[in-house]
């Protein structure tokens, strides 16, 4: 009778001391503010986002989200309901936009204002809770810019690659061999002017002097030589109009990659966006390896040293459950001491 009643009292210690933990948790996690509920329908993905969330207002908590569902007003968005607390400066011109904790993945919802309305946002006529609107966050404009710099990308190479096609470079090697005939030929039209120019002295010469030249044999061979430097001239001309229209080809292709780089690199373009990404993001890793890794470290290290002295609390009710009613009694003597006495031998 008296075993069951020690059981009894170690069972209905440990009901009490279970009662008074879920009583001290719910006490330490209570919300006690009041709060303000809102909406937010968004059109993209929330992925990472859960319930209890966190909600930051420019880097300042301000309440945590209490559901995540579909909008029944808007087929596809997603309905995120935020609780806020009343201090919360939620005007009609604040945004929202999902933000990520450090190298763990979890969302958080962004709140940030435009500056473009100082009227706080209210619910509805219908008594709905105001709705905030969505905005994409970083990392979604990063990569919907990524994939369009990809498309352009690829189109430009695939241009360079039909310009530098083999037919295209048959035509360029077949240019170059014309600028070395048309080359040839001014070399040769310059030697016939040296030619021309030698008749013509002798001619003058000739006419000035004792002996005297046919002027008609003279305008045949002239008539002769300005023919064969029209013939001349034409070909000069064609040969520059093709290596025109390759320039123009050429010019067209370096124009696209001048502004493509352009895009890349202006202010405020893709590159900047991803610098100021990977720095966000290196620098929320950092906050986690300096401030929330040591406290979880010191958090598992107290929850390890409460686990061992529970521990111990439980064996020592179970090796002596009548010490909760009795207490652990006086402490028998040691040797050396007043009252001990060896312990009797059994046979």
């Amino acid at each position: 009778m008296e075993n069951k009643a020690h059981a009894f009292a170690a069972g209905l210690f440990v009901l009490v001391v279970t009662a008074l933990l879920v009583a001290l948790a719910a006490w330490l996690t209570r919300d006690t503010g009041e709060r303000r509920i809102y909406e937010i329908s968004s059109p993209e993905a929330v992925n990472g986002l859960q319930s209890q969330a966190p909600v930051r207002y420019r880097g300042v908590a301000v309440g945590k989200v209490t559901g995540i569902g579909f909008d029944p007003k808007a087929m596809g968005n997603v309905l995120v309901t935020l609780a806020l607390d009343d201090s919360a400066p939620v005007t009609r011109s604040t945004y929202a936009s999902l933000g990520f904790q450090g190298v763990t993945g979890l969302a958080f919802v962004q709140l940030d204002d435009g500056g473009e309305s100082k009227e706080l946002l209210t619910p509805t006529a219908d008594g709905r809770p105001g709705r905030i609107p969505m905005r994409a966050s970083l990392l979604s404009k990063l990569s919907d810019q990524g994939v369009a710099i990809l498309a352009r990308i690829e189109e430009t190479s695939s241009r360079v690659n039909q310009l530098l096609s083999p037919a295209n470079q048959k035509d360029l090697m077949a240019t170059i061999n014309q600028f070395g005939q048309a080359a040839d030929s001014v070399q040769q039209l310059s030697a016939r002017a040296q030619q021309l120019a030698g008749t013509m002295d002798g001619i003058l010469k000739a006419q000035l002097g004792p002996d005297r030249v046919s002027i008609p044999q003279f305008m045949q061979d002239a008539t002769g030589t300005v023919k064969s430097l029209q013939k001349t001239s034409e070909g000069i001309d064609q040969t520059m109009a093709e290596f025109g229209r390759t320039a123009v080809e050429f010019r067209k292709t370096a124009t696209e990659i001048t502004r493509l780089s352009e895009r890349l690199n202006a202010q405020g373009g893709v590159v900047d966006k991803l610098a100021e990404g990977a720095g966000a993001m290196a620098t929320a890793g950092s906050s986690f390896n300096t401030g929330t890794l040591p406290r979880l470290n010191r958090t598992s290290e107290e929850a390890a040293r409460t686990a061992r002295q529970v521990n111990r609390a439980v064996s020592a009710v179970s090796d002596n459950p009548q010490s909760l009613l009795f207490g652990n009694g006086p402490i028998p003597p040691g040797p050396g001491e007043p009252g001990f006495s060896f312990p009797k031998g059994t046979p």
